[in-house]
């Protein structure tokens, strides 16, 4: 008898589809670790992905996690991922169903520490300084009085307050305050758009001769928007002359090597800015008064120096007594001059009269009429007999004409009648000729054929043979070409056959063969 099979055990436990299982695993992981702050270092950070949201890992000795940062929410980051960065990331746990893992989405990154801070702006300052963002060649100077003077600050401290202070005390000057917020998230990009508006502005509005950008003391994280990178840049970017003044003379940002001159507190860059108007006017008045009396003094010594030339000078009358007789002297001779000019000016126009007289339009034209009527007669007979004696040449040429083409005629006859016999004759050889090789060489071709169904392989197909090759066509001579289950094809009398080696048992060696007689030396080989 057969043994009947066995049931499968039952179990008590639900069945779940692994999306089911993916989505409880989610809401259990979310709901223990709903939001979260995780220090570790950036790693595997390789910039925005093409949609605008960044993807990385956080790592410390012993675990990594996935992390992953949204788009708007990279935006808006005050501190942006880099790599070997040691940050600390708050955010919430989840996970990704699709590769089975789990990661944290970061809502925001703050540098883990001082000494991280100090790492990721001494890495930002070399990276900058390599652009050449803080050479001294891009720096420009500041204008000594300046029309305009804008600030960069936050409206409400008491920073604007000293700013505007000291530049009234010193020289008062038109301020132009662009309130910004020095500290949070939106600082950074607050105060780089200040500085891009001041730049931008038009002849409609008045545009600032100087900026002065400004700011309390604090702590190093409080003065991180200074060194972001978009501060720096559009601190070098800009073409108005920019004053850093951020924090006490201690404290240092990134701000302060690209800006043109940097203050050590907001008061000593509203100092750098103006001049002292006291200083200012006292020290004109003493370059006036300096210049009044050299004025004066250049004035009396030119005076001195023309009264001098004015007594060495002669008078008037006796500079002039010299030029006046030679005037008189050159007046004389000028009259007897004309004179003797008009003297031989009308002798020349006198023989000029009597040659003319002499040779007068009347006589030359009828001289020149008689000369002209003589030609005429000349060329009228002259022409005449040209005539007649081209009419005589013509005809004689026509005479002649006639009879060269009269015998030119004949003879090309006669030649045509002789060529056209020797063609006759010539095609009457050509076609005997071509009949009797085409009779030779079909006699050389039944011959050849005839040869051919004695010597060639199909006659000896014929008798019961079969001729193998292989699968390449190659013709096979020996068992040792093939190996078991090689395909080769026959060649029978009739058609093909496809065939394949097999391996019988004892395999059979190739039975030795009888010395070939020698072929004839003029008979080719079968194959």
């Amino acid at each position: 008898m057969s043994a009947m099979p066995q049931a499968a055990p039952v179990s008590n436990t639900p069945e779940l589809t692994v999306s089911e299982l993916s989505a409880a695993l989610k809401r259990t992981v979310e709901d223990r670790f709903g939001y979260v702050r995780v220090r570790g270092e950036i790693s595997n950070y390789r910039g925005p992905h093409s949609s605008g949201h960044a993807y990385f890992c956080l790592k410390d000795q012993n675990a990594r996690l996935d992390a992953v940062v949204w788009k708007t929410t990279l935006q808006r980051l005050r501190t942006k991922p880099e790599e070997g960065l040691e940050i600390i990331a708050t955010g919430r746990v989840t996970t990704f169903p699709g590769k089975s893992s789990y990661q944290i989405v970061i809502d925001a990154i703050e540098p883990a520490g001082v000494g991280a801070l100090m790492a990721l702006l001494d890495e930002r300052r070399r990276r900058l300084a390599a652009e050449g963002l803080f050479d001294q060649a891009r720096k420009r100077p500041i204008p000594y009085l300046p029309t305009v003077i804008g600030v960069v600050t936050s409206p409400t401290g008491a920073v604007i307050r000293d700013i505007v202070h000291r530049i009234r005390d010193r020289f008062p000057r038109r301020v132009i305050v662009w309130p910004v917020r020095v500290q949070g998230e939106t600082s950074a990009v607050e105060v780089a758009a200040a500085i891009r508006g001041f730049n931008a502005l038009t002849a409609r509005f008045p545009r600032p001769d100087v900026l002065i950008v400004a700011r309390g003391g604090g702590s190093l994280e409080d003065l991180m928007s200074f060194s972001e990178e978009v501060v720096v840049r559009s601190t070098a970017d800009g073409l108005i002359p920019l004053i850093s003044a951020i924090g006490h003379e201690t404290d240092t940002t990134l701000i302060d090597f690209a800006a043109d001159l940097r203050a050590p507190t907001p008061t000593g860059a509203a100092e750098k800015c103006v001049p002292v108007r006291a200083e200012l006017i006292e020290s004109l008045g003493a370059a006036g008064a300096r210049l009044a009396a050299a004025s004066r003094r250049g004035v009396e010594r030119r005076r001195n120096d023309l009264r001098a030339l004015a007594r060495a000078l002669p008078t008037g009358q006796s500079a002039i007594a010299v030029p006046r007789q030679r005037l008189d002297v050159a007046a004389q001779r000028l009259g007897s001059r004309i004179n003797a000019s008009l003297d031989s000016r009308r002798l020349r126009i006198s023989k000029a009269a009597h040659l003319l007289a002499r040779h007068s339009p009347q006589a030359e034209f009828a001289a020149a009429r008689g000369r002209l009527e003589g030609a005429a007669k000349r060329l009228i007979g002259a022409y005449g007999a040209t005539l007649r004696f081209a009419a005589q040449r013509n005809a004689n040429d026509r005479a002649r004409l006639v009879s060269l083409s009269q015998r030119l005629g004949a003879r090309a006859r006669s030649s045509l009648d002789l060529h056209r016999e020797r063609g006759i004759a010539l095609q009457t050889r050509m076609l005997r000729a071509q009949k009797s090789c085409d009779e030779r060489r079909r006699e050389k071709l039944i011959s050849l054929a005839q040869l051919l169904g004695t010597l060639g392989y199909r006659s000896v197909l014929a008798r019961g043979f079969a001729l193998v090759r292989d699968v390449n066509g190659r013709p096979l001579r020996r068992v040792a070409e093939l190996e078991p289950g090689d395909r080769m094809s026959l060649q029978f009398a009739d058609g093909y056959m496809p065939a394949v080696a097999g391996e019988a048992p004892g395999r059979l060696r190739p039975a030795p063969r009888r010395a070939a007689r020698p072929a004839p030396a003029n008979q080719e080989s079968l194959f």
